[in-house]
This record gives structure tokens, C-alpha cells and sequence, in this order.
């Protein structure tokens, strides 16, 4: 290689060595399509965000639209619809749910916390225990239990 090839490559590199380190930290942005006026939604974002995520909320007129846009089947339909290093998040999904996904990349659509279970997080109720589960949801539009959760 000469030195001319070399000094090419470099430059190269560098330029992209910003791009790199960029990509790295939006990996595992979340990007969450919400109501404007839904307060747990924003409680949910807290949660991820104190878990360490990175969070883009986009307000929607409808997030129906969303979830069906993203190809969620509405039977696992909550109050908000995200999205994470290509799958799918339905509901108040707790951030290590996610964090596992993101480890163990199955083959799937996404996760689920279908309607509103008490115990979820940004649903919390004092003095309610609610036992909840997030699904897996395949490309079929079929769930299998994920995680199982006390409340």
C-alpha cells in the first residue's frame, strides 16, 4: 500500500469515527408516539429515561394509527407505541424487558403490555399488586409470555 493509499483510508476513517460514535449512543434510543395529553405515557417515559434509555417522544393524534402503522396487532393494544433497534414496543414494557430484548434479539415483532395493568410501570397504583405479562409478539401476530411480572 503507499503512502498516498494509507493517507486516504485514514482520512476516511476519521471522517467517520464521528458517525460511529453517534450510532452507538442512538442504538438504543426509544422512540415513543404518545397522545399529547397522556400522563401515564409521560410517566413511562421517566422510567426509561431513569433506566438509562434515550428517549424521543413524538405527540400523535391517534397512536392506533401508529401501532398498526408499525404492524402491532391491536388486540396487544395499550396507550402509546414505541420503537427500539427494530421491534416494536406496546404498552408500559418495564426498561429491563427491554434491555433484555435488545441483549437477546429474538426473532420477533416486538414486546407487549396489552390494555393497562396497575403494576406496570408509569400505571402504578399505591396499595395495588397487579401480576401482569409482557409478551413476545412474532411475526404471525402470535405471543408467547416474555416476562412475568408480581406487580
Amino acid at each position: 500500500m503507499k503512502r498516498r493509499e494509507i493517507l486516504q483510508w485514514t482520512g476516511t476513517l476519521v471522517a467517520l469515527a464521528p458517525w460511529a460514535a453517534r450510532s452507538k449512543t442512538t442504538a438504543d434510543e426509544i422512540q415513543v408516539f404518545k397522545g399529547r395529553s397522556c400522563g401515564c405515557c409521560a410517566v413511562w417515559v421517566r422510567h426509561l429515561r431513569e433506566a438509562g434509555f434515550g428517549v424521543a417522544v413524538v405527540d400523535v393524534h391517534s397512536a392506533v394509527v401508529e401501532r398498526r402503522r408499525l404492524g402491532m396487532p391491536d388486540r396487544y393494544g395499550s396507550c402509546h407505541t414505541a420503537t427500539v433497534g427494530g421491534y416494536v414496543l406496546e404498552g408500559h414494557v418495564p426498561a429491563a424487558d427491554i434491555r433484555r430484548l435488545l441483549d437477546t434479539r429474538p426473532k420477533a415483532l416486538g414486546l407487549a403490555v396489552p390494555g393497562m395493568p396497575a403494576s406496570a410501570p408509569g400505571m402504578e397504583v399505591p396499595g395495588r399488586h397487579e401480576p401482569y405479562q409482557v409478551l413476545l409478539v412474532d411475526a404471525a401476530e402470535q405471543a408467547t409470555v416474555f416476562a412475568s411480572h408480581r406487580g
